[in-house]
């Protein structure tokens, strides 16, 4: 294994792990720390942990496991992926990792880029923007976990970790690969050990990544990945073998717990179409008052890809955490989706369409899907996933972040899952 990368959620790996595929690696992705060894076939290995709304000792603790299984693999150098959006809190995770990551490894001169120019995701001044907006006015900070109430990136990571946070301007970037390791080098003499690198385009993130060949230890969005296969590249590691994605007929469920805009634009689509939906409350889902069994059984019952969705208005979001609590909440409707994704599955559903970063992690461990491998994909940063559930029985599946995808994601979705 060549490259190890460490992801906070479900959603975010298998973005990442897209990426890498487009660029010609080998690329698995395993839910949490694998018991075993990787193939030997495996060029990028992602490890999808759950760990972005946790307490931060326990993100540093999963964190800090999985970067031991990767370099049991033989990894030359090691990635810690989070959100675009940068999700995160005051307290954490996304700071305390990184300190940690750099710790263990030695590391200096460790990019932070969380910059996705092809979702709308840039970094110009050390604030990040999404769709031209800035961070703390794009939706972001009606956030149900990670309320995002500053753009300022550097800000942001002062707030959560001691270790120093240098910035590498636009300016820099702009001059290319050479301009940017120089500009590391001056931040590293500086004192900074956590170094915002600006980025507007792909063309930028290319010339990042090329800078930062050799370095042990990056941190950023899938897009910071997009130049580090021609580093191993160059040097003829890399098979340029990949996938021969097959799709899977018979029946679709879409479950959707993310309350992202996008999201939210996505279920208003399906229902327009006056396809199938059943519509979950929080109050409901913390009351006991919903049977999965029951829910699975409306959902075989269905054609034309029904839909399960919690997905709300913030204003309504926020108003069931202040009365149950917010852990309260996530924890009811994440553990509803996943016993519904284990019911359908065991029935027969051969493909899931699942949006949301925390549910998709809950549906994926509640199927106990070890290892996933990379299809097509869907839309920018969303690719198709197939993986083996514990009895044999091969799924497709694809897991959005929330605010990925256009419109009619449900539809390109399930056609692409088909092999259409």
């Amino acid at each position: 294994m060549l490259l190890g990368c460490i992801g906070d959620d479900f959603t975010g790996s298998s973005d990442l792990a897209n990426t890498l595929s487009k660029q010609g690696m080998r690329v698995t992705q395993y839910s949490g720390v694998p018991d075993e060894d990787a193939h030997s076939s495996v060029e990028a290995g992602v490890v999808a942990l759950k760990s972005r709304s946790i307490p931060a000792a326990e993100a540093v603790e999963q964190s800090l496991r999985a970067l031991k299984w990767l370099q049991a693999q033989g990894c030359k150098q090691i990635l810690f992926k989070y959100c675009s959006t940068f999700d995160s809190t005051p307290e954490g995770n996304i700071g305390p990792v990184a300190a940690a990551l750099a710790d263990a490894l030695g590391a200096r001169k460790v990019v932070v880029c969380p910059a996705f120019p092809g979702a709308g995701r840039t970094i110009y001044q050390g604030n990040l923007f999404v769709n031209d907006h800035p961070l703390n006015e794009s939706g972001m900070e009606n956030h149900p976990l990670n309320p995002m109430t500053d753009s300022d990136i550097r800000r942001w990571l002062a707030r959560q970790t001691e270790m120093p946070v240098g910035h590498v301007s636009f300016e820099k970037v702009n001059r290319g690969t050479a301009a940017i390791e120089k500009a590391l080098s001056v931040a590293d003499e500086a004192g900074a050990r956590l170094i915002v690198v600006d980025a507007t385009s792909d063309k930028d993130l290319m010339e990042i990544g090329r800078a930062l060949d050799g370095l042990p230890l990056l941190t950023g969005g899938s897009g910071i990945a997009m130049g580090l296969p021609h580093n191993f590249r160059k040097q003829g590691l890399v098979s340029g073998e990949t996938l021969d994605w097959q799709g899977l007929e018979g029946k679709c469920l879409v479950l959707s717990g993310s309350c992202s805009t996008a999201t939210r634009t996505q279920v208003a689509e399906h229902r327009s179409q006056s396809l199938p939906v059943f519509e979950i409350t929080a109050d409901d889902a913390v009351a006991g008052l919903l049977n999965p069994q029951h829910i699975a059984e409306w959902a075989l019952a269905q054609e034309n890809r029904p839909l399960v969705f919690s997905s709300a208005d913030p204003q309504v979001v926020r108003k069931a955490q202040q009365k149950h609590g917010r852990e309260k909440v996530a924890a009811a409707i994440e553990a509803l989706f996943a016993n519904i994704a284990v019911e359908v599955t065991r029935a027969g559903v051969g493909r899931l369409i699942v949006a949301g970063g925390e549910t998709s992690g809950a549906v994926v461990e509640a199927l106990k899907l070890k290892a996933l491998e990379i299809g097509p994909e869907i839309a920018p940063g969303v690719p198709a996933l197939r993986g083996t559930l514990p009895g044999g029985k091969v799924v497709a599946l694809a897991l959005k972040s929330g605010n990925f995808g256009g419109p009619e994601f449900f539809k390109e979705a399930d056609l692409i899952l088909m092999g259409r």
